[in-house]
């Protein structure tokens, strides 16, 4: 107890060596989050023990007294001189070889020596490598804590420029002037229009995946909508009645809330690409991701302007607000049938996750249709109607479609294959990643795997030997209802590794409970434009003894 009072005193005198400023703290001054604050130790208690309560007192003390004392030391910091650097001289430092760099705020610090300590693991840390810190402690909120800036403390470095601190403008010529802020661990395949994924180690981190990494899709601008003038037109049926809805028009249908994967038909494409060149963007494994969406089910807006199921084909096209130069938008369509079917889940979708829609994610409505390939699921949505032909849209009648390996730009016939629906089949390795060197042992292999049109995965087969041997994965996620299997299944394998072993070629493959099963390899599935790659994913690691 006595060390413990010499301490505090310790910490208070040191803390009252300062006047307290008139508001926040030094910390808050150049911070770009107000989120991202040291916690306060509370001088609340309860408990009749005397002497637990004058333990617990003298531990509040001291973690008060080490927190003035904090706030003493970033003050005196800030009345410093420190070097001052630019964005670019940060970001120039992103290896072992350079350095590697940070920023929190408009502060500057080199973690080189931390990167093998994180407690998260190297990989995580190196996702921030060159950039900002805060987008990646809004994911995980224990770096929300007084000691984690404390540590931090100890690798600064330096400041941004002033220049550098303030937010980056943007031409407003530009069409894509006004997009959105996009979280910096994506990994971009293109800007203009956006598109990127999560990287491998943080795609299965969680069974939702959050907001901000869920991977972004865009063919076109992403529309700035305002919610209270928006509306959704819905063609109603010869002799029927139009609708235009209101967002709080579209609130009064009955809520409606389902777990979805979506995933891009261009998902994995980078593999085909090894085989022969195709067009598209390089996707890795990451153009999936899973949400918890909620809006009206669009059978019940359907039925609400008049339409119901007919004995003939019919097609119900979406369009969205999205649009080129010409004014041209993006469009799609699914069968009536689908869209009438309660049992299909088809929304309108106003939440994502519990939020609005993100911009990047289709605000204030997008469609959702479970089982079926993202080219469907409308962002922005702005029309409805139902036809008795597909969607006229290039990107329904032109694109997203398979065709057999013989197959090139110069023989395609695009009108000879059906547009893509529910996908096939597939799963992916995330942990560890491709030519990762890792330790002799035990190695834990984490993934993904999915099938669409509501077919459950029952099993996923684990290879340490390139497909001589196998293991069944430990399956984690929600329970799957038969024909209802909207979502993901994450997947894990702890297996030793053989002794003296130098190297492993794992491989991963899922079956559905249609007994669907992936292809072995790439090239019997290769086609001219690089979708549906579903093959056997397969990563090489080397092994330290």
């Amino acid at each position: 107890m006595l060390l413990l009072h010499r301490a505090v005193v310790s910490a208070l005198r040191q803390a009252c060596r300062f006047r307290p400023p008139p508001s926040r703290l030094c910390i808050q001054a150049c911070s770009t989050n107000e989120s991202f604050q040291p916690q306060r130790p509370s001088l609340n208690f309860s408990g009749d023990n005397s002497s637990t309560r004058g333990w617990r007192i003298m531990g509040a003390l001291l973690g008060f007294g080490t927190a003035l004392a904090y706030h003493d030391h970033r003050c005196r910091a800030s009345q410093e001189s420190p070097p001052l650097y630019t964005k670019e001289e940060v970001y120039s430092h992103r290896s072992p070889e350079t350095g590697i760099w940070v920023t929190l705020g408009c502060e500057v610090f080199d973690v080189t020596e931390f990167v093998e300590l994180h407690p998260g693991g190297p990989s995580k840390l190196m996702l921030a490598a060159g950039g900002p810190l805060e987008p990646f402690w809004a994911l995980y909120a224990i770096h929300n804590q007084l000691h984690v800036y404390e540590l931090l403390t100890q690798y600064k470095i330096g400041e941004l420029k002033p220049e550098d601190s303030a937010p980056p403008t943007l031409e407003t010529s530009d069409p894509y002037a006004h997009d959105p802020m996009r979280h910096p661990a994506l990994k971009v395949n293109s800007q203009r229009p956006f598109n990127a994924e999560p990287p491998p180690e943080l795609l299965t981190e969680n069974y939702i995946t959050p907001n901000p990494i869920f991977f972004t899709r865009n063919h076109l601008p992403v529309p700035n909508l305002d919610p209270d003038t928006y509306r959704l037109h819905i063609v109603g049926p010869p002799g029927g009645q139009s609708l235009s809805l209101s967002l709080c028009d579209l609130y009064k249908f009955p809520k409606h809330e389902v777990t979805v994967t979506l995933q891009c038909a261009g998902n994995r494409r980078s593999e085909m690409t090894q085989v022969k060149e195709v067009r598209g963007l390089e996707w890795r494994t990451g153009a999936i991701s899973t949400a918890r969406w909620a809006g009206a089910r669009l059978c019940d807006v359907l039925a609400q302007a008049g339409h119901q199921l007919s004995e003939n084909e019919a097609h119900v096209c979406f369009e969205g607000l999205d649009s080129d130069p010409t004014g041209t938008a993006y469009g799609a369509s699914i069968p009536l049938a689908r869209a009438m079917d309660p049992e299909a889940e088809v929304l309108l979708a106003y939440e994502m996750n519990g939020q609005p829609l993100p911009r990047d994610h289709g605000f204030p409505v997008r469609v959702v249709v479970p089982g079926v390939v993202g080219a469907r699921h409308v962002k922005w949505l702005g029309r409805v109607s139902v036809e008795p032909e597909e969607s006229y849209s290039h990107w329904q009648r032109r694109d997203y479609k398979g065709f057999s390996p013989s197959v090139d730009w110069d023989t395609v016939d695009f009108d000879s294959a059906p547009s893509i629906q529910e996908l096939p089949i597939q799963s992916a390795i995330t942990e560890p990643r491709d030519g990762e060197t890792i330790e002799s042992g035990e190695v834990i292999v984490k993934g993904y795997a999915w099938s669409g049109g509501g077919r459950a995965v029952i099993r996923v087969d684990v290879s340490l030997d390139g497909g001589l041997t196998w293991h069944a994965a430990d399956l984690d996620g929600e329970k799957q209802l038969p024909r209802k299997a909207w979502a993901w299944r994450l997947w894990q394998l702890q297996a030793s590794v053989p002794a003296g072993q130098k190297e492993l070629n794992i491989v991963c493959k899922a079956v559905d409970d249609s007994y669907n099963v992936q292809p072995d390899t790439v090239a019997p599935i290769w086609n001219l434009r690089g979708v549906l790659s579903n093959a056997w994913h397969r990563i090489h690691v080397h092994v330290t003894s």
